[in-house]
Parts: C-alpha cells; structure tokens; sequence
C-alpha cells in the first residue's frame, strides 16, 4: 500500500469516529477534524510551505524566480504549483508530493484558464455582450472541465473587475463597465467553474479577482494606482466581488494597485474587514504575481521581509511565485511581527480547500489521462464554443441592411490583416489553446459558401506600420467583387495584462485600408477583431455595416461566417461604451448629472468644444437584421412602501421580417438623494427571443432593495421619493413611468 493511502486511513480515524451515519460531523465545520489531524503532524516549515505558490517551467506568466520548484515540492516548501497542466505532468509532481514528501501533503496546481482551456471561448469582454447568463455559465462550465481533465484544480477566474476606461488592457477579461451587469456575469461563471462540487472530478476552484477596484487604475495605465472615495468602491465596484463570493467562489485573489494609500496586498480593510467579517469569505486569498515584492516598489514597506509581514497580518494566505513567506516568515514569527496562530489559520483556509477538492482521499483523481483524451478539444465542446461565439458578436451599424450577405453572390472579397489569421482570434489569456486550431473568418467563409460564389483573399495592409503598399490590390479585388468584408483590428496581445494603450484608434493604416475600399462603392462590411472598444469615427459614420466580433476563439470564422450570412441574427448588446475619442475618457452611461448639464444654447455648460458629450456607441448598444418595437409601459402601482414589490411591464414587438432576440433593458433613476445619484442604473435585463411579427408582454420586478444605495451616512438602503423607470434596448431608452416609495 502506498504511503499516502496509509496517511489517509491515519487521518480518517479522528473523523469517522465523530460522524454520524450518513458520514457528516455532528457539529462544525466537516473538514474541521481532518484539517486538525494534518496540522498536528506539520512543521513551521511545512505550513509555510502550503502558504507558497510557485511556477512551474512549463508556462511562464510572469517573471520566474526559481527553477528548483521540484526539490521545493520534495522538501514540502510549496504546497501549490501554477502553469504546470496536461494529466501525465501534474501527475508526477503531485508523485512527487505524496511520496516522496515527509507530510504527503498532495499539491494544488493552478492556471489562467480565464475563456477556456483547450477549447477557446470569446474574451469575457465578448461573452458579457451575449447578456446570456446561460451560456456564460457553460462556457465556464466547459472550461472547468477540460482543465479538470488536465490536472488542473484551480483556475484564476473570473475577473470581476469594473473598468470605465477603455484604454487598460484588461477590459478584455471582464464585463464592462456595469456593476449589476457584472455581478451577475460573475455569479453565472462561478457557477461554470465550481458547479455542485467536485465528485466527478470536472469542475475546479474560482478565483475572484482582482480584489479590489483594479478596473479603475489612473489613466487606463496597466499596475497603476487607484484612488477613490468609499462610496464610488462600495456602490460601483465591490459589488460583482461581492456576488461571486456570495455565490460560492472558494479563492479570491489581490490587485496590484494601492487603495487609499495602501497596497491592496496588505489592505485589512479590504481582506479582513470587508471580505471576511462583512462578507463571510472562508475560502482563501491568494496573492497576484509577486504583488507582496513590489509593495517595496509602492514605497510602504522597507523591504520584502515587512511586506510579507503586512500582507499576513492584513489576510492574505498565500503568496504567488515571489518567495517572501518562503524566505522570511519563519523570522517574522520570531521576532513576533507575525503571530504562529496567524499562519495556522492562513493553512487551515488552504488545506480545507484540499479536503474540499477531495485530494487528502485520491490526490490523482483529477490527472486522468483517458478522460483528458476523451473531454479536451471534443465536438461537443466545439459546438459549445460556436453557439457562444455567435452569441458575443455584436452589429453596431447596417445601413441599406448591407447584412445580412446573399448567398446568392457570384463573389466576395476578404480583405484585412485579420481576414485569414488564426493564431490573432483566441485573443490574450487563452490558456492551453492553440491558434493553429481556430477557424479563420476566411476559412469559415469558405466553410458556409462551399463552392457556391467566389472567395478571394487579400490582405491588404499588417497590424501595424505605414505600409500602403498592400493597397492598391486589396481594391482591385474589391472592385472585382460582389460584396466586401474587412477585417481589422487589434493583435491579440495589444490587449490583456500589460496591454494598455493610450490611442484606441485602429493601429496602423488599417483605417486607411477601410476607407479605399469604402470608396470603391461596393458594400463594405467591417468585421473588427479586438480585446477593448475603439476609438472608430469615420468607420461609424462611413462603413456601411460593422460588427463588432471581439476575439472570438476556437470557433471564431464559423461563428461570424453564420451573422454574415443571416443564419444566425445577431444578439448580442455592448457592456461597456465606445467613445468617439479618447478625450472623452472615462465616459460610461451610470454617470452623474454635474450642476450646468449640457445646453446647446448656454456656452457655461459641460461640454467639449469639439466633440459631442455623447459616446459613439452606449452601453447596452446592439442592432438586429430584424426591427423591434416598445411600447405600453405601465405598473402595477406607481406608489409603493419598502416592503413591496412593484411590477413593471412594457410590450415588445417583433415589427420585423425575421425571427430574432431582443435584449430588454431596464434603468432607474433616482431623482433626488441624500447624496448626487447616476442619471441611470441598470436594474434588470431579460433576453427575449420573438418570432417575425409576433409580440410579448414582459415584467420587470423591483423591490425598495433594488433601489439602494450608500446613502450619506454610509448606510445602505433605499430612500424615499421619486424614481424614473427607463425600458428600452440600451442604456438611451426612452419608453419611462414614474414611481415612488413612500416615506
């Protein structure tokens, strides 16, 4: 018998001995006498060990610090190991753990599976415009499983992150720039990755990240500061923290900026007071990239060895790859700046994960190399990753109704950097995937016309430089054509970490590719790739259709092959604002009214001088080759106490000649507050699908909760008076009924 398995019948006896027949503890905590028992056997050393995260050599995402990682797992110096997957090499690291370890202690392994593992879904920037929770929830849930397949326990998602400006990379890892929006993006993929448990060895660990308010780092500038008032942190961006937590995430990760001065590394505020005594976390905290390290660099601490003390004694309980607690935290408890009890709580929150994952009872039952063969990259997640792309893909404009293509065209011309590129489509943090293994949009426009017109290719220009040269037969061949799509866009890592840019125009002469073939006269479709909104003007005003597509992954060229051609109507609808510029940054629709609003006949008003107040494209934005009416909106009381629900209805029509769905969108306004209110809130959505000409009436609830806010006094209620409900298919709706709570 293996040593492991004798550890295993050792620690199950204290446990057994007080369960009750159905195999439960009769009070506590279930893992509680089995976390106990393996605590008792541990050195300092060791509990230092499971409170350290270290990289692998098989996937860099950072700077690497050490390259002995195996003799740390053989000593018992690292209890968790990211950037090592696949079944077969998971599997002889965690050997290596629990038998060749003194406390066979089976490690953790961890990975950025942030849109997928083998099989790639769209950015979930992409998948928030889908405003279908369902089919977030499934693309976690497939993610969950091909990396569960592969050895894997952990992932590093979902990111929760609010961001408002466009120019930080890492907008393509989130859902916007709306909290309800968010929160409920972020409950749906919690509940993709963990699912009911972990029995069947196909789901993993959530990581909510990055805690907290890293979305809005100054200037959209990647590992910046942050800087804002309490109410802005707990009205606008702790909220999706909060829900994905409240759904169940076991790990929530640190942000790189400072709040209020301090690091968030080393923030009690954030890590204890809020997250565990307020919120009741009992999961545990892991930190960013070597984020205790650059607490030095922060200009708080004197150095590694006091960074770590704060970080511990602030809540956090593991440190990711940069050593501090391995090389300085047995001395920090002896000279008392850390407290022993502290560590062995910070273990106890690590190894009940353990427990939970089922590893102390069969630490391989997630390194199955026949299930990885049978799970990883098969058709069913294939046709997962196709109907979730369709869904993320977004029409901005169709003039003349370009779109949807006939496909009774004699040819077509497929032009642009990104027309016949794969590697560019999974987008940045695809984790194991593969570009060679995507569907280009020149490929899948293949696929759907097989044979039945012509399709050209020309590229036309690169991402980037001034090299015109491509030009003049990218015309000729749309002049050649029956109908024109460009492709264009960003590389994959011009968005993601450490990816911000401070022009979100189109880089290169991309723009001017467009506007030759624009002029040539022939329907031009511009079909953008990219991990942010851009900065588009003249596209928006001259192209005469642009779909916003994002990066798509696995499935990308199928998925827009199918909008192009009108055998799918797209639906999805844009979480976060374009602007027409980058002066307009930050610009989202939840903003405040200021005291001289916008009056064209008034010059002491807040405006430009040069650009229009107005985004290019609203938030909760999105057009459909069908049309679709609102109208009736009505309730069922306009004046209502805080212990009642009010209903809201409204009727939708399908005034169209196709069948299509409509994401129905509802905004509040409160009129007047304790303190200045956003001119609109968005407090509910449903998305509808209507058969040509047919219509539906929908209901909206809200209830006092729904109106709530941190009113002055930092309470968190709702308070009396009138509120302006706005339903419609963005965030400009204009179909409103008043109503009010009473006193």
């Amino acid at each position: 018998m293996n040593y492991w398995k004798i550890l295993v019948l050792i620690l199950l006896v204290p446990f057994l001995m007080q369960c009750t027949p159905a195999g439960k503890p009769t009070a506590g905590d279930p893992y509680d006498h089995r976390v106990d028992s393996v605590m008792a056997t541990m050195t300092l050393e060791e509990k230092i060990g499971q409170m350290t995260l270290f990289t692998s050599d098989w996937d860099v995402t950072g700077p690497t610090l050490r390259e002995n990682y195996k003799e740390d797992i053989k000593a018992g110096r690292t209890g968790a190991i990211f950037n090592a997957h696949t079944a077969a090499y998971n599997r002889e690291l965690q050997r290596i753990a629990v038998e060749e370890s003194r406390a066979k202690i089976p490690l953790l392994f961890g990975y950025d599976v942030i849109h997928g593992y083998k099989t790639i879904f769209p950015i979930p920037l992409g998948e928030a415009a889908s405003w279908d929770l369902a089919a977030i929830e499934l693309a976690a849930s497939v993610a969950a499983a091909e990396a569960a397949a592969s050895g894997l326990h952990w992932t590093f998602a979902p990111m929760v992150d609010i961001a408002r400006d466009p120019r930080w990379g890492r907008v393509m890892e989130g859902s916007g720039e709306d909290p309800y929006l968010g929160s409920l993006v972020g409950r749906a993929r919690v509940r993709g990755f963990q699912g009911e448990g972990f029995e069947n060895g196909d789901k993993v660990l959530a990581c909510v990240k990055h805690f907290a308010a890293y979305g809005a780092a100054a200037g959209g500038r990647d590992y910046n500061t942050v800087d804002m008032s309490d109410r802005l942190l707990r009205d606008i961006y702790l909220p999706p923290y909060k829900a994905a937590v409240e759904e169940g995430a076991y790990t929530v990760m640190t942000s790189f900026n400072e709040l209020d001065g301090v690091p968030a590394t080393a923030n009690r505020y954030l890590l204890t007071d809020i997250l565990r005594e307020e919120w009741g976390f009992k999961g545990f905290v892991v930190t960013d990239y070597t984020s205790i390290n650059e607490m030095v660099f922060h200009g708080n601490v004197a150095d590694d060895k006091e960074a770590g003390e704060q970080s511990i004694n602030a809540g956090v309980d593991m440190d990711m790859q940069g050593a501090v607690f391995y090389n300085h935290l047995k001395k920090s408890i002896e000279e008392g700046k850390v407290s022993e009890a502290q560590v062995d709580q910070a273990v106890r929150n690590i190894l009940r994960l353990k427990f939970v994952l089922g590893l102390f009872d069969d630490p391989y039952r997630f390194m199955d190399i026949e299930r990885e063969k049978r799970v990883v990259f098969s058709k069913e997640n294939q046709d997962a990753a196709l109907d979730v792309a369709r869904k993320s893909i977004v029409l901005l404009r169709n003039e003349n109704q370009t779109l949807p293509l006939s496909k009774t065209l004699r040819s077509v011309a497929v032009i642009g950097p990104l027309a016949d590129n794969k590697v560019e489509l999974i987008g940045a943090w695809s984790g194991a995937g593969n570009g060679n293994d995507c569907i280009s949009l020149l490929q899948g426009i293949q696929n759907k016309t097989a044979g039945s017109m012509q399709v050209r290719h020309a590229m036309g220009c690169d991402f980037e430089g001034t090299d015109q040269s491509g030009f003049a037969a990218a015309v000729n061949l749309a002049r050649q054509s029956d109908a024109v799509i460009v492709a264009v866009g960003e590389k994959a890592q011009m968005s993601g970490e450490a990816a911000s840019r401070s022009d979100i125009t189109l880089p290169g002469v991309q723009e001017e590719l467009v506007k030759a073939l624009v002029a040539t006269g022939k329907p031009v479709v511009v079909v953008l790739m990219n991990g942010r909104p851009l900065a588009i003007p003249w596209i928006a005003e001259n192209a005469p259709a642009v779909l916003e597509t994002w990066f798509l992954g696995t499935q990308a060229g199928n998925a827009i092959a199918d909008v192009l051609f009108g055998d799918y109507n797209p639906s999805g609808k844009l979480p976060m604002t374009f602007p027409r510029n980058e002066g307009q940054i930050p610009i989202f629709y939840n903003n405040k009214n200021t005291g001289r609003p916008f009056d064209a006949a008034n010059k002491y008003t807040s405006k430009y001088l040069d650009v229009p107040n107005t985004p290019q494209y609203p938030f909760g934005w999105g057009l459909s080759y069908t049309s679709f009416a609102y109208e009736g909106i009505g309730a069922d009381k306009t004046e209502f106490s805080a212990q009642d629900t009010v209903r809201i209805r409204i009727t939708l029509s399908n005034t169209g000649a196709r069948d299509g769905a409509e994401v129905v969108q509802l905004y509040v306004r409160d009129l007047v507050g304790s303190v200045t209110r956003p001119l609109r809130e968005l407090k509910g959505f449903q998305k509808v699908f209507l058969a040509a000409g047919a219509k539906q009436e929908l209901t909206f609830k809200l209830t006092a909760n729904d109106l709530a806010f941190h009113t002055r006094d930092m309470t968190f209620r709702a308070e009396p008076g009138y509120f302006d409900v706005f339903i419609g298919g963005n965030s400009d709706a204009t179909q409103s009924i008043r109503i009010q709570l009473a006193e």
